[in-house]
């Protein structure tokens, strides 16, 4: 099997732990697990795997200048898009969840503007105005009387917190993913996400009565920790080595679908047209956002 193939399935691999983490995360939320209490476990985990795994790359120590950007990097990327994610997904439903994490390109988009001065083009602009209104239309319009969403709406706006925190991450992160490991870039952001979130995590992870979790609510913490917050990164890093940005990106648009699918094969959520209306508006923004504008001749 070639390299290129084994950065596919990796891509794929990656894609499939987001899509299904919808569900399985909110499985286990709150009966078990409180939302915070649950970032706890994930960014202590991440943070000891990344350092367990260090020493497999290159030694080196970050420069005293890089250090402010690493430190908004953690609280953009560790902080308040874990928090804002896992509140909303204990608000919400996990369909919701699956479309409204992927208007992160759009977010994206948005930002590069105001911030780096990118043009927006025809095609981007009409993207981000879909997928604004998808996403308008999930937060106002998504509504239904669940015992397990029990504030759908707020839910809803916060996985947009969510989306836009990752993408400003995503555009403060990139000098530093250009210069350092990702070894030890993800080590210390972790390491300071896990100082930063402590004391908003504490009284949530202190609660959790571990002689009364079952079996399958363990694995399914297992499965955020290690799948959703370790792996992921590891299997799209290796998908970088032999394929490009953009194509690994593209992978975005099998999440929805993978967690829609999961969510409907395992009975944890239904769809609805509203659902239905604004995932395709989603999707269809995400689209023409990302879509690379011609060259001129």
């Amino acid at each position: 099997m070639s390299k290129r193939t084994l950065a596919i399935l990796a891509a794929i691999g990656a894609t499939t732990i987001y899509g299904i983490n919808h569900t399985i995360a909110k499985g286990v939320m709150p009966t078990y697990v409180q939302p915070f209490g649950f970032i706890m476990l994930r960014v202590a985990g991440a943070a000891a795997l990344f350092w367990l795994i260090s020493p497999l790359g290159p030694r080196e120590k970050i420069e005293k200048r890089d250090w402010p950007r690493v430190l908004v990097c953690a609280i953009l990327g560790m902080v308040i898009n874990m928090l804002a994610f896992f509140k909303g997904l204990q608000l919400s439903t996990p369909i919701n969840s699956a479309v409204l994490v992927t208007i992160t390109p759009i977010i994206v988009v948005i930002l590069s503007a105001i911030f780096l001065k990118e043009r927006i083009t025809t095609n981007k602009g009409l993207g981000v105005f879909l997928g604004f209104v998808g996403a308008v239309a999930l937060i106002l319009f998504g509504a239904e009387m669940r015992s397990d969403a029990p504030n759908i709406p707020l839910g809803n706006f916060l996985f947009v917190v969510n989306a836009t925190s990752y993408g400003a991450y995503l555009i403060v992160a990139k000098t530093l993913i250009e210069k350092y490991h990702p070894f030890t870039l993800m080590k210390w952001l972790f390491t300071l996400a896990l100082v930063i979130n402590f004391p908003i995590t504490l009284p949530e992870f202190m609660e959790i009565q571990w002689s009364t979790i079952p079996l399958w609510a363990y694995g399914s913490i297992l499965f955020v920790v290690i799948g959703t917050t370790f792996m992921t990164y590891l299997f799209n890093v290796f998908a970088l080595t032999q394929l490009k940005a953009s194509t690994v990106g593209a992978f975005v648009y099998l999440q929805p679908l993978l967690g829609i699918l999961f969510a409907l094969f395992s009975g944890k959520d239904q769809l609805t047209f509203v659902k239905v209306s604004a995932t395709i508006l989603v999707l269809l923004g995400v689209y023409l956002a990302s879509k690379k504008p011609k060259p001129n001749p």
